[in-house]
């Protein structure tokens, strides 16, 4: 669910719902390559092996739960069919995700880092990634905006799949399997999963449903595309074109890109198993502001195809208006501040993110 269309039941607030339902089949794993097999001794007195050294947060490479004949060795298991882009501001929230990525099951053949922060501590933070045996590339960058950092670390992505996450969401430790077991399996599909909630803050939104779901058409309410947990076959992101990196819209990048490729007949495929978790460190100002970046940003995605003519667009933002104006009143009814806040900043910004949106194309 795109993150500007607001997650879950009724798109509450992020900690609130869950939706049950069936989980989809673990099969074998196809078209995955041991790329990287090394075992390694350990030195249990300093925690060190003699192959793959330390990572940063003090686990030792990947390092399976020993059993009686695993207690002495480290396994290093890397795909060469998947690359992770994260665009970051420079927050040093980023290790966690790096540290996730690193113990994994797993690791990615290279994590791209776009840093429109320029710190030099993400440089030197990826080095050490990258001399403990996990390529991480790190991208100083003078750009603005989720978009502009996607687009410029999918432009150097040279594996077969890319998947995206964002720099406060912590990867499940099968995710980077789990992501290339199923795009080898359905190659022609956007993928996305579940996103759950952690840290000390509540979450701006989240994911719960453990019911696999295939979107093959836009939908009225939202489009079931997480942008901080997303993959896709690098030749299929190409076909389809860079994200929008419109200001009207600056964070409804995924929102727009995942009604573009429904639109172009590519299907969305929400598989419940591939997880991340998006660590909540807002405070309540903060994230009132992003409540309000997400309701100008939506309404410029709808300014932007009311523009072109898109009749179906106009029906979704009424949809939009209305679960907006929804929460508002039960977040007041109910006395719940979060909910009445995250409503109140949708319907205020729809107005003049559409207009936003409207005046950033020219119709043709």
């Amino acid at each position: 669910m795109t993150r500007g269309e607001n997650s879950g039941a009724e798109g509450l607030p992020a900690n609130r719902m869950a939706v049950p339902g069936a989980l989809f089949g673990h099969g074998a794993i196809r078209g995955y390559h041991r790329v990287a097999l090394r075992v390694a001794s350990v030195d249990h007195r300093g925690g060190s092996a003699s192959a793959g050294g330390n990572f940063p947060m003090g686990r030792t490479s990947l390092e399976p739960h020993p059993g009686p004949a695993r207690a002495n060795t480290v396994i290093d298991r890397q795909t060469h069919e998947l690359t992770v882009v994260i665009p970051t501001l420079g927050r040093s929230i980023l290790r966690g995700t790096l540290d996730a990525l690193a113990q994994g099951s797993v690791r990615p053949a290279e994590v791209i880092i776009v840093d429109q922060g320029r710190r030099d501590e993400l440089a030197a933070m990826a080095a050490k990634y990258t001399a403990a045996g996990m390529p991480v590339a790190w991208i100083p960058s003078h750009q603005t905006g989720r978009s502009a950092g996607l687009n410029d670390g999918m432009s150097r992505v040279r594996t077969e799949y890319t998947a995206i996450t964002d720099d406060d969401c912590v990867p499940a430790p099968d995710w980077v399997e789990g992501i290339v077991r199923e795009l080898s399996l359905r190659p022609d599909a956007i993928l996305t999963g579940r996103v759950k909630a952690g840290g000390e803050e509540p979450v701006l939104s989240v994911v719960l449903s453990e019911k696999a779901i295939e979107q093959r058409r836009p939908s009225l309410r939202f489009d079931r595309l997480s942008g901080g947990n997303m993959a896709i076959a690098t030749s299929l992101a190409r076909r389809l074109g860079p994200f929008q990196e419109a200001a009207c819209m600056r964070t409804a990048e995924d929102a727009e890109f995942a009604y573009r490729a429904l639109r172009a007949g590519v299907p969305i495929r929400y598989a419940p198993q591939v997880v991340v978790t998006h660590q909540g460190w807002r405070d309540p100002a903060q994230r009132s502001s992003q409540y309000r970046d997400y309701g100008l940003s939506q309404g410029g995605f709808y300014g932007l195809y009311l523009r072109r003519g898109d009749l179906f667009i106009a029906l979704r933002a009424i949809v939009h208006l209305g679960r907006s104006l929804k929460r508002w009143l039960l977040g007041r009814l109910r006395n719940d501040d979060e909910m009445a806040v995250n409503g109140r900043a949708y319907v205020k910004g729809l107005l003049p993110g559409l207009i936003a949106g409207w005046r950033t194309e020219k119709p043709s």
